[in-house]
């Protein structure tokens, strides 16, 4: 097994915690356990989102670089007769990816029980269904219960968290890196070493590493940090779809994993600002730090609300080519976290008052 480093440790308790939109307090603890020793204060706004700001020029303009603390996953809804589970989805899943996959029920105590995704058997099912996905309504978990009370009794109710059942890992590539909710505990990995890369540094502006609750249900906590914030600039990090697996077209992505941060021009939630992409793209290019370009019609990230808050805040998304997003677990490349880091803190350096002017009003 891997010797894990201190970055790679911070990757499996980020990604090893459970926390789905609405419960994202155990990441939101391991973020304040990285981020705290370089942030001059940490708070919370009111729907639980985590704020770290450190200051470089008291007087200089607020930079906000955001991940999100919440992963996809499901909530109890109802509990049969015969003890199996019913669940909604929170965030967005496609069936084939849900299948006999294994997941964890949080209780309220935070007894965690082990259960599976099970359905009707394929034998049983007329020819033409078993070429369909099969509807969430028909799927349900299995956690060896006989009975409804029984399952009361170990302490599962409705609204209870579920979440995918996965250990962080290193491949045999130690480059790749494989776990569930890198959407988005990467972003607030980079968060965190954002503000370390910067401990020492002088920097001409005040900045917030931000961990934002409920993005997969509708960007919602980056509305609420970015209004208590009121920044000048954001930076959403989060991940994006990564095109070099089989099946995958040009026409649908070029991004691949290791050749650099993406820098996302658009998508369904926000046009990027013209004025900060060309910025971070000649930091980019003077650094010579690798970087790609994506464009996703469908989906968005926290740069959506970030944008839109107060009067309007320049902002840009950039994301970490990520194979297999939104299922029980994903692959990314560790040079694309290393560069992302090294680019965010060189443009972070540039960002003082007369730069924000001339980006925002120039």
């Amino acid at each position: 097994m891997t010797k894990l480093d201190e970055t790679l440790t911070m990757f499996k308790e980020l990604t090893d915690a459970n926390g789905i939109a609405g419960n994202e307090r155990a990441p939101r603890e391991v973020m304040k356990k990285y981020i705290s020793p370089y942030a001059d204060e940490i708070e919370m706004d009111g729907l639980g989102s985590l704020i770290a700001k450190k200051t470089g020029d008291e007087n200089g303009p607020k930079i906000m670089i955001a991940g999100h603390l919440d992963e996809i996953g499901f909530m109890v809804t109802q509990i049969d007769e015969k003890g199996f589970v019913k669940f909604q989805t929170v965030g967005g899943w496609w069936s084939h990816v849900m299948l006999s996959q294994r997941v964890t029920i949080t209780t309220r105590k935070g007894e965690e029980i082990i259960g599976v995704i099970g359905s009707k058997p394929p034998h049983i099912l007329p020819a033409d269904a078993r070429k369909k996905v099969m509807e969430m309504k028909d799927l349900f978990i299995d956690i060896g219960a006989s009975s409804k009370d029984e399952v009361e009794e170990w302490g599962i109710r409705p609204g209870d968290m579920i979440t995918p059942y996965f250990e962080f890992n290193v491949m045999k590539n130690e480059k790749m890196l494989l776990a569930k909710a890198w959407d988005n505990r990467i972003g607030c990995a980079i968060a965190i070493d954002v503000l370390k890369a910067l401990k020492k540094e002088k920097h001409p502006n005040v900045v917030y590493g931000v961990g934002n609750v409920q993005e997969e249900v509708g960007l919602r906590g980056a509305k609420t940090s970015t209004f208590k914030i009121q920044p000048d600039i954001g930076f959403a990090v989060d991940v994006g779809v990564a095109g070099d697996t089989p099946g995958i077209t040009p026409k649908e992505s070029t991004s691949k994993i290791g050749d650099g941060p993406q820098i996302i021009i658009y998508d369904a939630s926000m046009v990027s600002h013209k004025g900060l992409r060309d910025l971070v793209i000649d930091v980019a290019e003077e650094k010579n730090i690798p970087y790609q370009f994506d464009a996703m019609a469908g989906g968005g990230t926290d740069a959506g609300s970030m944008h839109l808050t107060g009067s309007g805040v320049p902002t840009l998304s950039i994301g970490i080519a990520t194979r297999y997003i939104h299922s029980h677990a994903g692959i990314l490349h560790r040079d694309d976290y290393d560069n992302t880091v090294k680019l965010i803190v060189e443009v972070v350096k540039r960002l003082d008052r007369e730069t924000v002017d001339k980006i925002t009003f120039g």
